[in-house]
Parts: C-alpha cells; sequence; structure tokens
C-alpha cells in the first residue's frame, strides 16, 4: 500500500482518531469547547471522537467492522431508557425556575453529558477487539500521560523551584484550559483541578502500571519507562493533595492486592524470609525496609506540610458535622443530603435526570444553614450557582430512582464480570488485563463518590477497552466450540 493510499485508508484514520482521543485524553476543561463559562467538564478527547463515530459507522455499513456484542451493553441500554423514561416524567413535576434554570435546560445539559459518556464507552469497546488494539491504545494512553507528566513538571517547577514566573505559566494554561493555576500550590497537570488530575491517575492510568508490576507485562520496550511512570505516578498523587484521590488509590491497591495479589504477597514474603538464612542477602532486605520507611515517613511529612491535609488528624472536632466542617466538606456533605432528601421524595422515579438541583436548597439540613460559611454564600441572592449533588450514587438515586439507580449498578457488576472471567485465563495477557481491569473497577466505584459528572471519561475509558476485548474473547469461544 502507497503512502497516500495509506492516509485514505479508513481503518487507519480509526486508528488515527482514536490515538489522538488517548491523547488528549488528559485536558478535561478545554477551553473551546461548544458550552456556556460554567460548564467546566469539556473533555478534548471529544473532538477526535465525534470525528471517529461517522468513520465507523461507514466501516460498519461496508461490513469492514462489526459492532462488538458486550453483555454489558444490556444493562447499560436499560440504564438510558429509565432514564430518558424519567426525564419525561420529571417535565411533568415541573419544579420553577430557579436562578436562570429551567428544568428543560437542565435535562438537555445532562443528556448531553450522558451522551458524552456513551461516546467514550462505545469508541473504548469498538476500537479494542484483540490484544493488539489494546496495545496500540495503551501506547497512545501513556503518550497523553507523558504530556500530563511534562505539564505538571513546569507547574511544579513555577510552585516550588521558582524557574518560571507564576502569571506566565497561568498565561499559557489559560490557552488550552478554563482555569489558571491553583492558587494553594497544588499540582493539577492537564485537568481543571487537582482533584480530577488525582482521579484520572487512579483510574486510567495506575491501573494498568499496577498490573504491569504484579504481571511483569511489559507496556513499552523500554524495561525503565514502566517503573518509572509507576513512581512518577505516586509522586503526582502526592502533589495533588487531594484527600479523595489519596484514599481512593490506597484502598483500591489494598482491595486489588487482597482479590489478586495473593500469590504475589506470598512470593515476595519467602523472597523476604530467604534472604535472612544464608549469605548476606539480609543486607538488602534490611535496607528495603529502610527505604520503605523512609519513602513513607517522607510521604506523610510533605502531605502534613499542607494544613488542607493536617486538618484530618490535627483539628479539634467535637461531632461529626464539625469535623466536616473543620475539613472543608460541609458543602459538599450538605449537597449529598439534599439530594438525598429529593429521591426519597421519589423514590421509584427520581426527579429526572439533572434536576436535582432544583430540590437541594428546599432540603438542606438545618445544621448546614448556620455553621456552614459556604453555604450561606451560596444561598445569597447575589448566587447564581446551581447545585449539584457530589455524589454519583446519589445523583442517580434522586434523578432515575431506585430503577435507574439497579440498572447501573447491573451495568457496574456485569462489567465486573468480565474482568473476573478474563482472571480465569492462565496466560500472562489476561491476567494483566484482568487486575488492571479490578483495580479500575474498584477505583471508579469509589471516585464516583465525590463526582457526579457522566462526561468525564475516567469512568469509561479503561472499562471499554476490558469490555471490547472480553467480548472479543467470548465470541471467539463462542466461535472455536462451534466449529469443534
Amino acid at each position: 500500500m502507497n503512502p497516500a493510499s495509506r492516509f485514505l485508508n479508513l481503518d487507519f484514520i480509526a486508528r488515527a482518531l482514536w490515538a489522538a482521543a488517548l491523547l488528549a485524553l488528559p485536558v478535561t476543561s478545554f477551553r473551546y469547547f461548544p458550552a456556556s463559562d460554567t460548564t467546566y467538564v469539556r473533555p478534548l478527547a471529544l473532538y477526535p471522537l465525534m470525528l471517529l463515530a461517522p468513520v465507523l459507522l461507514i466501516q460498519l455499513i461496508r461490513r469492514k467492522t462489526t459492532f462488538p456484542r458486550a453483555s454489558a451493553l444490556t444493562p447499560f441500554v436499560a440504564f438510558i431508557l429509565v432514564a430518558l423514561a424519567t426525564s419525561v416524567i420529571a417535565l411533568l413535576y415541573a419544579p420553577p425556575p430557579m436562578r436562570g434554570q429551567d428544568i428543560f435546560g437542565r435535562i438537555v445539559r445532562a443528556w448531553a453529558t450522558v451522551v458524552i459518556g456513551a461516546v467514550f464507552f462505545i469508541s473504548a469497546v469498538w476500537m479494542n477487539q484483540n490484544e493488539d488494539d489494546l496495545r496500540f491504545s495503551l501506547k497512545w494512553l501513556f503518550a497523553g500521560f507523558i504530556l500530563d507528566v511534562l505539564w505538571s513538571g513546569v507547574q511544579g517547577a513555577t510552585f516550588y523551584l521558582h524557574i518560571l514566573p507564576k502569571p506566565l505559566v497561568t498565561h499559557w494554561q489559560r490557552a488550552f484550559s478554563m482555569r489558571e493555576l491553583i492558587k494553594t500550590n497544588r499540582i493539577s497537570g492537564l485537568a481543571y483541578e487537582p482533584a480530577w488530575l488525582a482521579g484520572q491517575i487512579s483510574t486510567v492510568f495506575l491501573p494498568w502500571l499496577f498490573a504491569a508490576l504484579l504481571t511483569r507485562q511489559r507496556l513499552t520496550r523500554f524495561k525503565w519507562l514502566e517503573p518509572t511512570l509507576l513512581a512518577v505516578s505516586v509522586l503526582l498523587l502526592l502533589a495533588t493533595f487531594s484527600r479523595g484521590g489519596l484514599l481512593t488509590v490506597g484502598v483500591t491497591v489494598v482491595l486489588t492486592f487482597l482479590l489478586v495479589g495473593r500469590s504475589q504477597i506470598r512470593a515476595a514474603w519467602i523472597w523476604f524470609v530467604s534472604g535472612f538464612r544464608s549469605g548476606l542477602g539480609w543486607i538488602w532486605r534490611v535496607g528495603l525496609i529502610l527505604a520503605i520507611v523512609v519513602a513513607a515517613v517522607g510521604a506523610l511529612w510533605f502531605l502534613g506540610s499542607k494544613n488542607y491535609i493536617a486538618r484530618l488528624w490535627s483539628g479539634q472536632a467535637d461531632s461529626i458535622e464539625s469535623f466536616i466542617i473543620q475539613n472543608s466538606a460541609g458543602a459538599r456533605a450538605a449537597y449529598i443530603l439534599g439530594a438525598y432528601s429529593a429521591y426519597e421524595q421519589h423514590p421509584l422515579t427520581g426527579v429526572g435526570l439533572g434536576a436535582s438541583g432544583f430540590y437541594i436548597y428546599n432540603n438542606l439540613p438545618d445544621w448546614t444553614l448556620t455553621i456552614v460559611p459556604d453555604i450561606a454564600r451560596q444561598l445569597s441572592p447575589q448566587s447564581a450557582l446551581y447545585p449539584n449533588p457530589k455524589n454519583l450514587y446519589v445523583r442517580l438515586l434522586a434523578e432515575t430512582g431506585l430503577i435507574g439507580f439497579f440498572l447501573f449498578l447491573a451495568f457496574q457488576f456485569s462489567i465486573l464480570g468480565d474482568a473476573l472471567a478474563a482472571l480465569k485465563q492462565r496466560s500472562t495477557f489476561w491476567q494483566f488485563l484482568g487486575i488492571a481491569a479490578i483495580f479500575t473497577w474498584i477505583a471508579v466505584i469509589f471516585n464516583n463518590m465525590t463526582q457526579d459528572s457522566l462526561a468525564l471519561p475516567d469512568m469509561w475509558i479503561n472499562l471499554g477497552m476490558l469490555v471490547g476485548v472480553a467480548a472479543f474473547m467470548i465470541q471467539q469461544k463462542k466461535s472455536n466450540e462451534e466449529n469443534e
């Protein structure tokens, strides 16, 4: 195939657009995006994916590709249909407009996020149907992560080494992002805020690096690159000072080790004990212990240097409410409780996708009205803020009711089933895929407790890759059984 015809080949174009989407994935608040200034979730990766959709459709019509028959798509489509029905019902409730927002406009905005999330998920499923596809995806996924690391390094050099003037770097960042540099010197990378960067690390990049560590599966041809990226991801996570991100990664690592890493733990323990029985192996073991202790103490000291983190253990709270408020989570807790009250009023149908904000302020707990300064400012007539639940599960309960909530859980557990099916395969590749999927699944579950957007690609990309490859595996197995 000559170079000109290659660039006109639709398979090549599809792969190039998918690679561009993965490269752009870290930019989640792109300035030049068709949305209002109050919309902060603006994934740059959506642009190449919107170009990818018609290419795949043409290939489907020409029978050059097939739509993946993934089992997880069934509960996903069912969830979307139920969410559509609850949105129609919400129009009948017709809550009065609030701060320039009406029910129809909020439903339209919410459905835009559903469409964006569906585009990310289905694209990831469609473009990853075998091991070669997955390796291609991981190559470009980590190319995007390296760009993220480089820009985070520029931010760190500006904050802590003062190599570049902060106004200049802010000007550079505002060229592509909706937000300037964080005033508290927290690293945000190419994302909108540090918590979003922590979410990317925990749900998109760290799962593959962790799985590569356990299975010794190579992601690149450079032996030093995977351990280097793993160390850098941990350092970046610390530099975000994101309490939710740190907790998510900590819990996910422990649970993943307990679920799928017991053989590695056993092997590491045998190696560690054997070094004390002969020779000078004990020196390396003691050195390793000291290195781990020094790293842990250094991380705690670094985190403790930020009052934002230190308040978790240095505060003088005398109740749960005061502890939440002292740690700058009072407004978030108030929104969650207000949205949950909306669910209690309409437990079966919910109040409609995107409509929970109309019910939050009227259902705030009494204690939030008197001792939470953020709530007092937001209740001011001068405020134009439309509140969100800040927790995806509470949002789904409030907006889609029990039916929509349980269908979303069915979708999540269907993906978990694919991950467990991958782990049952004996090859190193499937073990690698299964461990990465389990890590991602747990991280997404915890990450969704502190965010409520369906448009962020974090919760769709890795799981879509898993579903695509697993669907291909199941189809191949059925085909082989039929041929026998």
